[in-house]
């Protein structure tokens, strides 16, 4: 019998699996970290997920278990049960518009009209290229970039990526001489460039685009008569002095005279309310033609109808959000501050950010040789004998070794201060697995404290 084929899809090498960023994960899934089953396990530094607001959602839920009953939802258990317009429920889309303008301090207009709903950011991403370009053609995208990204406009679309590289001497700043270069550089390549995807604030630098940058950053795109994806899921998590700043407030504020049927936003609930698993996402475009077909392509990634009864009631509560919102930005400033602090205690540095749920950091000094074969050693020293797993920048596609994504968003404090604590005993303690290379912290307990007392303590 011969062998029946796959099609090149299936078999194409373009999913971006094969990368530490999730082969940590799978580590992780075997032998995952607890305080008290399994206390010498793998602490998950991997995953930006948004735990830091989650008994503020639960609280909300206990106060209001009748919409679970489909009391005082405006709807019935048939009209949710039956089919629905792929636009969605238009009073879901309306209480999203007004949730996406709250989190954006209030300075842009969204079009409910204008939101396409899809099954997280990730399918959101897709869509857009889909639209914007045809297989082999590309879009520029800054490095570090979400690894993710390999996946999700890539992978299917048959799209390519040309990386716009970015170094840490101007804390990897985007700058126009680099777009330049790297759209030259694809030029010479024979690549037909549609766009450019910008994830703001930055996975995983931790950083906001400034105003004047993204100002810049319109000009090249309507000079080379390319589009503008700009990624904001994590919109919700600056918690510095600065406001948030969308690309749709440039457009809409500017004096200039952008094209905004080349501007589209991608957003999600994933980030800054905390509910991956709901799959809450959308596109946000002023470009009718990508609206109608993102819609058209959304009917292989829609949005349950009970997710979005319970989601429009939640979104609805305008106290409840505008609580949300400022605690949550309140509980990552001190969550960063202390993670930042323990890790300057050690003479470990990290990038000034002002946003998201992880921190870059700058483990360079501890590489066993100053390039990337280095930092995979060092990786799998941190992940197979410490017991964290974080992300090496290798698999952001940073160009200078050393850098690792640690996420802090996703866990607990007793939890960080565990993490923190392994690092200070793989430094500095008797059994140095790195390089000692600063003098040893007093006073931070429960970072020094045996598995079983750790145990005890978090009983």
């Amino acid at each position: 019998m011969e062998f029946c084929s796959l099609s090149t899809l299936a078999m194409a090498d373009r999913h971006g699996e094969d990368s530490p960023y999730f082969d940590g994960w799978k580590a992780y899934d075997l032998n995952p970290y607890h305080p008290l089953f399994n206390p010498s396990g793998i602490i998950q530094m991997g995953l930006a997920e948004n735990q830091v607001g989650s008994d503020l959602l639960e609280e909300w839920l206990e106060k209001h278990s009748d919409i679970l009953a489909w009391k005082g939802t405006l709807t019935s258990f048939k009209e949710t049960a039956l089919y629905q317009d792929y636009h969605g429920l238009a009073n879901f889309r309306k209480a999203l518009a007004n949730f996406m303008v709250e989190v954006r301090g209030g300075s842009v207009k969204i079009d409910p009209d204008n939101i396409v709903l899809t099954a997280g950011a990730t399918a959101g991403n897709e869509i857009l290229t889909f639209c914007i370009a045809n297989p082999g053609e590309a879009l520029l995208v800054p490095t570090p970039y979400y690894p993710g990204f390999d996946r999700d406009l890539r992978w299917r679309t048959g799209v390519d990526i040309l990386p716009i590289k970015f170094y840490s001497h101007n804390n990897f700043e985007i700058t126009i001489p680099a777009l330049e270069k790297a759209y030259q550089e694809g030029l010479n390549c024979r690549k037909n460039i549609k766009g450019i995807l910008l994830t703001n604030p930055s996975n995983p630098l931790g950083l906001t685009i400034s105003p004047t940058t993204l100002e810049k950053i319109l000009d090249f795109a309507a000079e080379k008569s390319i589009h503008v994806i700009s990624d904001e899921v994590y919109a919700g998590t600056v918690f510095s002095s600065e406001p948030f700043t969308s690309i749709l407030e440039i457009m809409q504020k500017s004096s200039k005279s952008y094209d905004s049927n080349t501007v589209h936003v991608v957003y999600s609930l994933s980030k800054d309310l905390g509910l991956p698993g709901f799959r809450i996402g959308a596109i946000y475009s002023s470009n009718q033609k990508i609206v109608t077909a993102s819609r058209r392509m959304s009917s292989f990634s829609l949005i349950s109808s009970q997710t979005q009864v319970l989601l429009k009631c939640l979104l609805s509560d305008s106290e409840f959000i505008a609580t949300y919102l400022a605690t949550l930005k309140k509980r990552l400033r001190r969550r960063h501050g202390e993670f930042v602090k323990g890790l300057k205690e050690i003479g470990i540095d990290c990038l000034e950010g002002n946003s998201g749920l992880f921190c870059w950091v700058n483990l360079r000094k501890f590489l066993p040789s100053d390039n990337f074969d280095g930092e995979m050693k060092l990786w799998r020293v941190i992940l197979g004998e410490i017991g964290l797993n974080i992300s090496p920048g290798s698999s952001f596609h940073c160009q200078e070794p050393g850098w690792f994504r640690v996420c802090y968003g996703n866990m607990n404090d007793a939890d960080m201060n565990v993490a923190l604590g392994r690092i200070i005993c793989a430094t500095i303690g008797e059994t140095t697995k790195i390089p000692l290379t600063s003098t040893p912290v007093e006073g931070r307990v429960m970072a020094t404290l045996d598995v079983e007392q750790q145990a005890e303590s978090l009983a």
